[in-house]
């Protein structure tokens, strides 16, 4: 079988991983429980191509314990069966779980019982956040440890050992291993594969930048629809025009294009759009609206000109987040009390006083009358923030109305309009 070259220099034992020093480096935790030859249920998590199973391997080996792997998506419940049975003739057991996340609730039921009781050790490994796509059963009984990207000198490191395996049949110029580390973004794997992919793409033995050209080797982007590096970039682009920064915002943006998922990227900038601007540039709501509907008229490419406009235009608004933290406030309010509504504005009012019903022709009064219950009466949900004309003129309404209902109510207002 030909093997890839990512698989054929593969690290054995932890002492051969390049990078993860904080979880691998002199006097740290997996070293430390290596050494002091303990090893818990553990789940890996983080981008692809930072070393989780290749981890998972290398301490098993270290430790001289037996392991094997077990992917959630492809393998089945018969493959997890075998396993214990293994296991139980083979003490120490450790079960290599990739895509842990993927795990379905008849192979955790199977799975949890035994790595409780300690049957086999689990080593799961992740791209996904386990805080939010593993099961709390899980997640309960293993330690979670975070994997980062490789750092460029990580990749090189990487990248010329391999060279080294090859043994000399190659010659292969050093901005050539440069150039690939730096479109990796952090991804051993994906470095590797370049590797491979140019060694064998040619007859030529003294390989240069022109033979690395004809690849067209691209930026590898580690993001996809499904990966938390895809939410952290949505994230990355609100928090970007929270924060009035255009270029931030016009790079994750750019990211998220590139990508193509548009339902996303509508979703992200409506509720950015009223949440953090809001009542500070109302016009520019409806404008992002029409440009997103404008957007998906004309699809991708095309599509990243009007959007581009309106995310520069919302990063460089002034913000206000009035209009949230007033719902917000009223939500809370609603699931801590319970208070009825006024007699006087229910749909069928009974046994209220003539003068003290909601009167449907005096428009003259609507603005004036308290519609919260007297138990909330002075409550203020809407607090203005950024007090630009817009939300100066809202504001000065508010107060004005304010004034007079804590000064008046239904029946006074009534009697003294109709003097």
């Amino acid at each position: 079988m030909n093997k890839p070259l990512a698989y054929k220099v593969r690290p054995e034992t932890i002492d051969d991983i390049i990078g993860q020093d904080h979880l691998l480096g002199p006097n740290h935790i997996l070293r430390n429980l290596v050494e002091n030859k303990e090893l818990p249920s553990m789940i890996f998590f983080g981008p692809p191509g930072t070393g989780k199973t290749t981890t998972a391997m290398a301490i098993a080996n270290s430790l001289g314990r037996p392991f094997r792997l077990f992917n959630a998506v492809t393998d089945n419940k018969k493959k997890l069966d075998q396993l214990f049975v293994e296991a139980e003739m083979s003490r120490g057991l450790v079960v290599i779980i990739d895509e842990v996340h993927r795990l379905n609730k008849d192979k955790q039921d199977i799975l949890l019982p035994h790595v409780e009781s300690g049957l086999i050790t689990m080593i799961g490994a992740t791209t996904a956040n386990p805080y939010f796509s593993i099961n709390p059963a899980i997640r309960s009984r293993v330690h979670l440890f975070e994997f980062q990207p490789l750092t460029e000198d990580n990749l090189i490191a990487v990248l010329n050992r391999a060279i080294d395996s090859y043994e000399s049949a190659y010659i292969i110029d050093t901005d050539i291993v440069e150039t690939i580390a730096r479109s990796a973004n952090g991804d051993a794997r994906y470095a590797l594969n370049a590797l491979d992919l140019l060694t064998k793409s040619t007859h030529d033995k003294h390989l240069t930048m022109d033979h690395l050209s004809v690849l067209s080797l691209s930026m590898n982007i580690t993001m996809d629809k499904d990966s938390d590096n895809y939410y952290d970039a949505l994230s990355a682009f609100q928090k970007s025009i929270r924060g009035s920064d255009v270029n931030a915002a016009l790079y994750y943006l750019a990211k998220l294009i590139t990508v193509g998922d548009f339902d996303s990227i509508e979703r992200r900038l409506i509720a950015t759009v009223y949440e953090d601007i809001g009542l500070a540039n109302p016009s520019l709501c409806a404008r992002v609206v029409t440009a997103l509907e404008g957007a998906r008229k004309i699809g991708f490419p095309e599509a990243r000109l009007p959007i581009s406009s309106v995310v520069i235009e919302c990063a460089l608004s002034p913000k206000s987040k009035s209009a949230e933290a007033g719902i917000d406030a009223a939500l809370q309010t609603v699931t801590k009390t319970a208070h009825q509504v006024p007699k006087y504005l229910r749909l069928n009012a009974v046994g209220v006083e003539d003068e003290d019903m909601y009167d449907y022709g005096r428009s003259d009064l609507w603005h004036k009358i308290q519609y919260l219950p007297d138990e909330l009466r002075n409550e203020v949900f809407y607090q203005p923030q950024n007090l630009n004309s817009a939300e100066k003129t809202y504001a000065g309404n508010d107060e004005a109305l304010k004034k007079y209902k804590r000064s008046n109510n239904l029946r006074a207002l009534k009697k003294n309009s109709s003097r």
